[in-house]
């Protein structure tokens, strides 16, 4: 099996470069960046939600600069920041839905964050395991 990695693209080379079926790199780029940080693990598991759902994942947020991590109020060690998560919606599928089926993907591992009153669900493929309400 190929080793999955961190990678980094350029928005001006590779904004329409497709990961996988169902994403390109600009959809996980930062406002005023040309540098984004992808991690493939993480396309991966975005790419299994897509096709359980059977509707586009929404990318709400995904590689963050830190200064734009920081004018966001994001964690200071933000998986963002380095290219592991991504904050996403899926249209007609609650909240507590998106999350139950990221847990059966990450059962041990990554960190998957409910935020209900915002819409969205942040999912990571960090090493260590992390849930949390928002």
């Amino acid at each position: 099996m190929k080793k999955l990695a961190i990678r980094e693209y350029s928005m001006t080379r590779d904004s329409t470069r497709q990961l996988s079926p169902s994403f390109r790199v600009r959809e996980f780029a930062c406002k005023g960046s040309d540098v984004v940080l992808i991690d493939d693990e993480l396309v991966v598991l975005l790419q299994c939600i897509r096709e359980h759902f059977g509707k586009p994942v929404h990318i709400t947020s995904g590689y963050r600069t830190a200064a734009h991590n920081r004018a966001v109020g994001g964690a200071v060690y933000s998986q963002h920041q380095y290219g592991r998560a991504a904050d996403i919606r899926v249209s007609g599928v609650p909240v507590e839905q998106l999350a139950a089926y990221a847990e059966t993907l990450l059962p041990g591992t990554g960190g998957i964050g409910r935020y209900p009153a915002k819409g969205f669900v942040h999912v990571d493929v960090r090493k260590a395991k992390s849930r949390w309400v928002g």
